[in-house]
């Protein structure tokens, strides 16, 4: 099953930085070396087994973008699933942004109208912090006034931090298209297993998919710098051509398990309770695989199917 999600912006604004840290294990310093790109570029990504992201990242030179609402608009605008619309914060021609963005709107609406709407105000890291959520709060008032009838989801991002990886878990959750019964069978897998907390992340891109909650934390951004800090080792042992697969991490108040999960995810199981041995919880996860391997087929799973533990 193919998304079409379409990746939007002026020239300069990102858009290719994050696309290339997110889906081509970039670092955030090596994607100075990117240069723009020209007309659209195509990339398949491949989710959860059937589920396929096919990513148009578009040009956001001004003779490209007149172009996508002229001649290209039907071939642009047809069958989107979702629009990511990336806002340079530090733009100095704001009206001019604001204006492609609502051509965009215009013919999402004559297109695709059902498609959902991200808007990434980016590179919140060069805005001073005590000025950060001022200035989102406005963008995003302004941005969601402008996209009516459209509703519009809007994200503060940077390649510097986690951000980055929480705007693109939110927008690929509302991708996929089990996302209710994967989190009811991640739920019933933290009960068996007294687990504080499962995270599942897609293997490829670290990106959190789906979890389960059963105590407060007190960090709401943790499941971002997971993703980033794994990621980024992942990246450090590809680099010594060894392959990462799992990682265990213990003191005296918790124990955390890291492992791959099925063909196309890993899992995070949290414990408060160090004491149980470790082998109790990875045979768990093992003896759990197979049940997700079926979750992760866009057909339904038949119902009665119970986790084997």
């Amino acid at each position: 099953m193919k998304k079409k999600v379409l990746l939007m912006g002026k020239s300069g604004s990102g858009k290719t930085s994050m696309r290339s840290i997110i889906f081509a294990n970039y670092i955030a310093r090596d994607t100075r070396r990117l240069g723009a790109t020209i007309d659209v570029e195509h990339s398949h990504v491949r989710f959860l087994g059937n589920l396929v992201l096919n990513l148009w990242d578009c040009g956001g030179q001004e003779a490209f973008m007149e172009n996508y609402f002229a001649s290209q608009r039907d071939n642009i605008f047809k069958n989107v699933e979702v629009l990511i619309y990336v806002f340079d914060v530090e733009s100095r021609e704001l009206e001019r942004d604001m204006h492609y963005y609502q051509s965009c709107l215009e013919a999402i609406l004559q297109n695709s109208p059902e498609a959902k709407v991200f808007c990434l105000i980016h590179k919140m890291d060069l805005v001073a912090e005590d000025q950060r959520d001022i200035i989102f709060l406005e963008r995003e008032s302004d941005l969601k006034r402008l996209s009516l009838p459209l509703d519009c989801t809007c994200f503060r991002t940077s390649i510097w931090d986690e951000t980055l990886y929480r705007a693109w878990s939110n927008i690929v959750y509302m991708l996929i298209p089990n996302v209710k019964e994967l989190e009811n069978s991640l739920h019933l897998f933290a009960n068996i297993v007294d687990a504080d907390e499962v995270l599942l992340f897609e293997k490829a891109t670290f990106l959190v998919i789906s979890h389960c909650q059963r105590k407060q934390h007190r960090d709401i951004h943790r499941f971002e710098k997971v993703s980033n800090i794994i990621k980024q080792f992942k990246l450090s042992c590809s680099k010594l051509a060894a392959q990462f697969q799992s990682m265990e991490v213990r003191n005296t108040a918790f124990a955390a398990y890291i492992d791959m999960f099925t063909s196309n995810t890993y899992v995070m199981v949290c414990m408060s309770d160090p004491q149980i041995p470790s082998e109790v919880t990875l045979i768990n996860i093992r003896n759990a695989r197979k049940h997700f391997e079926k979750l992760e087929k866009v057909s339904s799973t038949p119902p009665g199917i119970k986790l084997g533990i």
